[in-house]
C-alpha cells in the first residue's frame, strides 16, 4: 500500500464565513480524535484567525495544516447572511474540488453553507450536493447520511415539499438505488439489502392514501429487482426506519429531504456524517448547519466535523 492510500490527503473548507464553520474546523484540527491524515483548509485566513482570537483556539498553521487563503471581498457580519460570505464560502468549495479533480487531494471534507447567503451572492446551487455535482460535471449523484446505526439516502434533496411527488418519479427511483446498492460495499456492506420508504401515510394504503406508491415505487422497485438489486418496499416510513436501525436493512431510501434526515438525526444527531455518494472523488460534511444563534459564544461542537474527516479516510483509502 503506497504512502498516499495510507494518508490521504483532506481539503477542509471552513463553510460560511458568518457561521460556525471556522470555529469547528479550528476545533476539528485540534481535537485528539482528527484523524491523522494530512490536511488542507480552504476559506478566508482573516476569519480563521479572528475566530481563533476570538475563542482562544489555534489558528491552522499552529495545528498541522496548511491554508489556502479565499479572502472576503466585502464586510460579512456574524449570524447574519450576504452576499460576501456566500461568495467566500462557495469560492473555496470550489477551489477544493478543482484541487479534488487534478488530484491535488483525495477527499473534501466540508463545514456548513448558508443558503441564502449562496442565492443572495447569485449562485444557483440551493446547497452542497448541487454545487458538487455541477463543479465536478457528475449529475449522477445522490446525499446519504450515515450515522446511529442508519444509512439514509434521498431522491430528492433541496425542493419545497409541495414539488416533491412530481420530483420522485421511477426514473429517479431507479437512479438514486443503483448509486446506493453501487457505493454500499465501500462501507463494509458485500450483498446491499436496500429498502424504499412510501410517500404517503401508510404507503398508500394500496391507493386509499394516494397513488404514488402504486404508479412510480412498486414499479420501480419491480425493474431494480429484476435487475439483480435486492430493493424492497415501499414500506411506511414511520416503521421503516425502525426495522432498518434494528439491521433488517443496510441503507434506506427516502423521499425527500426531512423524511430522511430527521431520523438519522434524532438517533445521532452531532456524530452522523453527510456523505455524497457519485462524485469522482470523496465527500463528506457535517450533519448541522451554519449556527447562526450560536456563532458568537464560542460553544459549537466540532465531533460531527472529526467524524466527517474520520469517514473522509476511510472512503478515500477504497478508492
Amino acid at each position: 500500500m503506497s504512502a498516499e492510500l495510507r494518508s490521504p490527503r483532506l481539503a477542509l473548507t471552513a463553510g460560511d464565513p458568518a457561521g460556525i464553520g471556522p470555529e469547528v474546523v479550528l476545533k476539528a484540527l485540534a481535537s485528539p480524535d482528527r484523524p491523522s491524515a494530512p490536511v488542507i483548509v480552504y476559506g478566508p485566513m482573516a476569519v480563521l484567525l479572528d475566530r481563533a482570537a476570538r475563542f482562544g483556539l489555534r489558528p491552522p498553521q499552529d495545528l498541522d495544516a496548511r491554508l489556502v487563503d479565499v479572502p472576503l471581498d466585502g464586510p460579512v457580519e456574524l449570524g447574519r447572511t450576504s452576499a460576501a460570505a456566500g461568495r467566500a464560502a462557495a469560492g473555496a468549495v470550489l477551489r477544493a474540488v478543482a484541487d479534488a479533480r487534478e488530484g491535488r487531494v483525495q477527499a473534501l471534507v466540508t463545514a456548513p453553507l448558508n443558503k441564502e447567503s449562496l442565492n443572495a451572492a447569485g449562485h444557483p446551487w440551493p446547497g452542497h450536493t448541487e454545487m458538487l455535482a455541477a463543479a465536478s460535471g457528475t449529475p449522477d449523484v445522490a446525499m446519504m447520511f450515515v450515522g446511529g446505526g442508519l444509512r439514509v439516502a434521498l431522491v430528492t434533496i433541496h425542493r419545497p415539499l409541495r414539488t416533491v411527488p412530481d420530483a420522485v418519479t421511477p426514473a429517479e427511483v431507479r437512479r438514486v438505488s443503483r448509486l446506493v446498492h453501487r457505493e454500499l460495499p465501500r462501507f463494509g456492506v458485500t450483498i446491499p439489502r436496500i429498502a424504499l420508504c412510501g410517500l404517503n401515510p401508510h404507503a398508500g394504503e394500496h391507493g386509499l392514501l394516494g397513488h404514488e406508491e402504486e404508479d412510480v415505487l412498486i414499479p420501480a422497485v419491480e425493474d431494480l429487482r429484476r435487475e439483480g438489486l435486492d430493493v424492497s418496499g415501499p414500506f411506511p416510513a414511520d416503521s421503516l426506519f425502525v426495522r432498518a436501525k434494528r439491521g433488517e436493512f443496510d441503507a434506506v431510501i427516502a423521499g425527500y429531504h426531512d423524511q430522511g434526515l430527521i431520523p438519522v438525526k434524532l438517533a445521532a444527531f452531532g456524530h452522523a456524517v453527510n456523505v455524497t455518494l457519485g462524485l469522482p472523488f470523496v465527500r463528506t460534511s457535517v450533519d448541522h448547519g451554519t449556527g447562526f444563534d450560536i456563532v458568537e459564544k464560542g460553544v459549537a461542537d466540532a465531533t460531527s466535523l472529526v467524524e466527517a474527516m474520520k469517514v473522509a479516510v476511510d472512503l478515500a483509502r477504497t478508492r
